[in-house]
C-alpha cells in the first residue's frame, strides 16, 4: 500500500517531514503485519530520555562544546552553558508479529543555536528469521560502542562520550537499510549488521551536510560481562564548509585549483574504522575505544582513542577516563606563492592563505584527562559531576569552536560540568 502525502502551502520543517515519514512507515509496518493471518496484537511502547546540564569551560577566547554541530558553548559564548549538554527525546515503539517499527524525535542545540526537534530514527523492521532482522528507514549508524545509545546520558557512566572520538562522526544516524544476522558460539554471542544509506542534512543559513553512499559492516560480541564492537563504513561527503575561499582560490589559476581539489568537501571519499570493548563484571567497569579517520579534504586524516574506568560504591560511582585524538600529515598549508604573484593580488593571495590555515586548525589534535562522580539518586535519574582538563596541541584548536583570529594556540582549558540525566 503506498502513502502519499500533500501539504498545500510553504514547504514542511524536516523536523515535520521526517514525523510525518515516520508515521507512514509505522503504518505501512501495521498494514503488512494487520494482512498477515498469524498477526499478533499489536503493542505500543511510549518512553523517553533527557538530560539538564551546565558547564563553565576557562577558556574566554573560544567555545567548549560536545559536538561541531553547535552553535556555542561554554567559555567565549556564556561563562556557564546549558547548550553543551542538554536535550530531551522521545520515543515511540510499535511491535506486530514480525514487523516492529521505532520513532525517535531529539531536541538539542543546533548550529543555528535553537532547540528545533529532529527525528533521530524513524523506521520499520522485519525479522525474517529468529537470526536475521531487516530494517528500513532512518536507522542509527553503529560506529562506536555507545552507537545506539550515544545521546541517552543516563545510560554512560560520565556526563558525555569522549569528544576526541565521538566527534570523529558528528552524524549519528542515516537514511536506507541494514540487515543484522546473530549467531552463537557456546557461550559468545555475535551480531553482523551491514547498512547502506545516505544523510542530508541542514547545517546553518545554505549550508548543507550531505553524505551518500554510506557503506559499512559493524560486529558485536558479548561474552559474559565483555562487549566488543568491531566497524568499519565509508561515504562520499560534502558541505559548503570554506566555499567561499575555495571559489576565490580557483581564481588564481593551477596553483589555486590544486589547492582547492584539494581541501575542499566536495564530493570527497571517507573512510572510518574503529574498535572498542568494554567489560563490567557490576562492582566495576573499564571500557576503551580507538579508531581512525580518513577525509581526504581539509578534514585531514585523525586517530583518536580513549579509555576509562570506574568503580560503584552503592548509589555512587567515581570514574576516570582519557582520550586522545592526533592528526596525520600537515595542519597547515603554505598556500599560494605570494612572491609569484602580480603586487595588486597578494593582499587578496595573503587573506586566502590565512583562511585556508584557518579550516586547516580545525583538524583536532587534543588530549583530555576526566574525572567525575556519578550518584544514582532514584531508578531512573543520575546527578553527575565532572571535571575535564583539555589541552589542544600542535597549532590546533582542538575540538574548540567560535575561535575568532586572536585565539591564543595551545593553552590549556579546565572545564566544570554538572548534569542530571533522567529516563521515562
Amino acid at each position: 500500500m503506498a502513502y502519499q502525502f500533500t501539504f498545500s502551502g510553504n514547504p514542511l520543517p524536516a523536523a515535520l517531514r521526517g514525523g510525518v515519514l515516520a508515521c507512514g512507515l509505522l503504518a505501512t509496518a501495521a498494514t503488512a503485519a494487520a494482512d498477515a493471518a498469524d498477526a499478533a496484537a499489536p503493542s505500543w511502547k511510549f518512553s523517553g530520555f533527557g538530560t539538564l546540564g551546565a558547564v563553565h569551560a576557562s577558556v574566554r577566547d573560544a567555545d567548549f562544546t560536545s559536538t561541531v554541530m553547535r552553535a556555542n558553548g561554554a567559555g567565549r559564548s556564556e561563562r556557564w552553558s546549558p547548550d553543551v549538554d542538554s536535550r530531551l527525546g522521545a520515543q515511540l515503539d510499535l511491535a506486530l508479529g514480525r514487523w516492529s517499527g521505532v520513532l525517535q524525535v531529539v531536541s538539542e542545540q543546533n548550529l543555528e543555536g535553537n532547540y528545533r526537534p529532529r527525528v533521530e530514527w524513524a523506521n520499520i523492521k522485519y525479522q525474517a528469521s529468529p537470526d536475521l532482522a531487516l530494517r528500513i528507514g532512518r536507522i542509527a549508524l553503529p560506529v562506536f560502542l555507545a552507537a545506539d545509545y550515544r545521546k541517552v546520558g543516563y545510560t554512560m557512566p560520565w556526563i558525555r562520550p569522549p569528544v576526541e572520538v565521538y566527534g570523529a562522526l558528528p552524524i549519528s544516524s542515516s537514511d536506507g537499510v541494514d540487515a543484522t544476522w546473530r549467531w552463537s558460539v557456546g557461550d559468545t554471542r555475535h551480531a553482523t549488521q551491514a547498512f547502506f544509506g545516505r544523510t542530508d542534512r541542514h547545517l546553518y543559513l545554505d549550508r548543507r551536510l550531505e553524505a551518500h553512499g554510506i557503506a559499512g559492516l559493524s560486529h558485536g560480541i558479548e561474552h559474559g560481562p565483555l562487549s566488543v564492537r568491531l566497524s568499519a563504513l565509508t561515504a562520499h561527503l560534502t558541505t559548503g564548509i570554506g566555499t567561499e575561499v575555495f571559489t576565490a582560490l580557483r581564481a588564481f589559476g593551477p596553483q589555486g585549483q590544486a589547492l582547492a581539489a584539494r581541501y575542499a568537501i566536495e564530493h570527497k571519499r571517507v573512510s572510518m574504522a574503529s574498535a572498542g570493548f568494554s567489560y563490567d563484571p557490576g562492582q566495576w567497569f573499564v571500557s576503551a575505544e580507538a579508531g581512525h579517520a580518513h577525509t581526504h579534504s581539509l578534514l585531514g586524516r585523525t586517530s583518536t582513542m580513549y579509555a576509562g574506568g570506574g568503580y560503584r560504591f552503592t548509589t555512587l560511582t567515581p570514574y576516570l577516563g582519557f582520550s586522545k585524538v592526533r592528526a596525520h600529515g600537515a595542519t597547515r598549508d603554505p598556500g599560494l606563492p605570494l612572491a609569484s604573484l602580480p603586487p595588486q593580488a597578494r593582499p587578496l593571495a595573503a587573506a586566502l592563505n590565512a583562511g585556508l590555515n584557518i579550516y586547516l586548525a580545525t583538524i583536532p589534535i587534543q588530549t583530555t584527562v576526566s574525572t567525575g562522580m556519578r550518584w544514582d539518586l532514584a531508578t531512573d535519574a543520575a546527578l553527575k559531576l565532572q571535571y575535564d582538563r583539555v589541552r589542544p596541541t600542535d597549532g590546533s584548536r582542538g575540538t574548540l569552536i567560535n575561535t575568532p583570529f586572536s585565539f591564543r594556540f595551545g593553552q590549556t582549558v579546565h572545564v566544570a560540568s554538572v548534569a542530571l540525566d533522567f529516563v521515562f
